[in-house]
């Protein structure tokens, strides 16, 4: 990618350019967003978006950064992840919930965000609420979908933690594919599951030109189950 020359030689990377002219940063051109294009409901709203996204082809619209924040410390740590399922609760990823940061994160503080980016579109949408875990049932259902490489390497790995080597790995595999030989139905493991972010706040944001975007914020109206809209300033 062309660079503007830096300012000084201690820049790695400044003001990257757009990729086929040495200018400036390329502008947002692709739509508008006005307040009586939105549903009052965030959720109805967002699969509007996510069917157009699929529709338009985006690659993997559910494609969505997780970040979670440890107390007392305030640390933020983020992570790619995939929205798997949408409910009139909240949004739903799954992960391992035994030994990621994630999880560790959300034993001392219960609120997380997502952050969607559809290049294709020009959007962007924003979730911040509190979690909670599937049971296992529930998570047994969306388990069974998964090829059995998957749902083997769900028991094998210890997420996030330090490994020696990539053949410590492979034996904890083989060990689950022995202790599974011959079973098509793999139950869920127990530190393994679903997690349901219930949103307080969902923002809609549409880029326009001059980086004077579109953005719209619901916020949940405690104490019912409406949803405030307002205008945002870019």
């Amino acid at each position: 990618m062309a660079l503007h020359p830096p300012p000084n030689t201690s820049k790695l990377i400044f003001a990257p350019a757009n990729d086929n002219t040495n200018s400036q940063a390329e502008q947002f051109t692709r739509g508008s967003l006005e307040r009586n294009q939105l549903d009052s409901d965030p959720f109805k709203q967002f699969h509007e978006w996510f069917s157009h996204a699929q529709s338009s082809k985006v690659y993997h619209p559910e494609t969505v950064c997780l970040s979670t924040a440890s107390l007392p410390s305030g640390r933020v740590s983020a992570r790619m992840v995939y929205l798997k399922e949408l409910d009139s609760k909240g949004f739903v990823i799954y992960s391992n919930f035994g030994t990621s940061k994630k999880s560790a994160d959300l034993k001392s503080n219960t609120w997380a965000s997502l952050t969607f980016w559809w290049q294709d579109l020009e959007r962007q949408v924003r979730v911040e609420g509190t979690t909670e875990r599937l049971t296992d049932a529930e998570s047994q259902v969306y388990f069974d979908t998964r090829i059995r490489g998957s749902r083997i390497g769900a028991w094998a790995s210890r997420q996030s933690q330090v490994l020696d080597g990539r053949e410590r790995l492979e034996g904890w595999v083989n060990d689950i594919e022995k202790k599974f030989e011959g079973e098509d139905k793999i139950p869920v493991p127990e530190f393994w599951g679903g997690l349901r972010i219930k949103p307080e706040m969902v923002e809609f944001w549409q880029g326009r030109e001059s980086r004077l975007h579109d953005r719209f914020q619901y916020t949940k109206v405690e104490g019912e189950d409406g949803w405030k809209i307002e205008r945002l300033s870019p």
